[in-house]
């Protein structure tokens, strides 16, 4: 298996943006995955505050993997659809500024094809985020979180080739019912950044539980040697949203990582 390059959601260290990326620093990531609308909002930084921070990342060893833009509402409903698609295209431009190539989004829910106007209407907002960001150098990254892989999959074979990929999230697979080693069957080509979380769900399914990375159902060493038939060079991005011991957790993550 090819080195891996991890990265660590700085919100999920629950610390200041500047105090997550020297943290990150520290527990031996290589990347950081930056929120665009809890952390850093692209208008609220300027030339100068863009130059002190790629400052900060090189003293630190750091490149930022991805960025994250998640709306409140999906590419598929009509309200405020246009500002919504302005707003992350900005997001994208920031993510240049950033030096990433991926912008993480939710898409929102995929409807069936008897559903011609909505789904009309989603395939028309991301065929022009994947254009604008083929422009600019950025990628969507179409989130697996909630959805059956297979209807991911029509999405984007209902996009120009390329336009868009798709950030792996087992624990929002385990959570919808799906495994994610069988995800990466179907979805591994398309596959541009992968979140290393984990999760259990417990005997009658009724309930899914965050765990911490190597002690749920997501087999990350199968997923990423999976993807390596894909030839998958991208980030591996640690999430760890609900622990009473996050840095810690994402300490033994890192360590896990490095291990295979």
């Amino acid at each position: 298996m090819p080195n891996v390059k991890i990265g660590i959601q700085t919100r999920s260290l629950r610390q200041p943006l500047r105090s997550a990326l020297v943290t990150a620093s520290r527990l031996g990531a290589a990347g950081v995955e930056i929120d665009a609308r809890s952390e850093m909002r692209p208008q609220e930084l300027s030339q100068t505050g863009l130059r002190e921070f790629h400052k900060m990342l090189d003293d630190l060893s750091l490149r930022v993997s991805a960025v994250a833009f998640p709306t409140r509402r999906g590419y598929d409903v009509a309200d405020d659809l246009e500002r919504r698609v302005l707003a992350t295209e900005e997001a994208m431009r920031f993510a240049a500024n950033l030096r990433a190539d991926v912008l993480i989004l939710h898409q929102g829910r995929i409807p069936a094809e008897t559903e011609t106007v909505p789904l009309t209407r989603l395939v028309e907002s991301l065929t022009a985020l994947g254009v604008f960001g083929d422009r600019i150098g950025v990628r969507p990254a179409l989130q697996t979180a909630d959805l059956n892989p297979n209807d991911l999959l029509r999405l984007i074979k209902a996009l120009p080739d390329h336009s868009v990929g798709v950030d792996l999230h087992p624990t929002g697979l385990i959570m919808a019912g799906f495994w994610p080693q069988e995800a990466v069957d179907i979805l591994g080509p398309h596959v541009l950044h992968v979140h290393a979380c984990d999760a259990v769900r417990d005997i009658a399914g009724r309930q899914t539980l965050e765990v911490e990375l190597g002690r749920g159902a997501a087999d990350i060493p199968d997923i990423l040697g999976k993807l390596t038939e894909f030839d998958y060079r991208g980030w591996v991005t640690i999430e760890r949203r609900d622990s009473p011991n996050p840095i810690e957790e994402i300490e033994n993550a890192v360590e896990y990582l490095k291990s295979l």
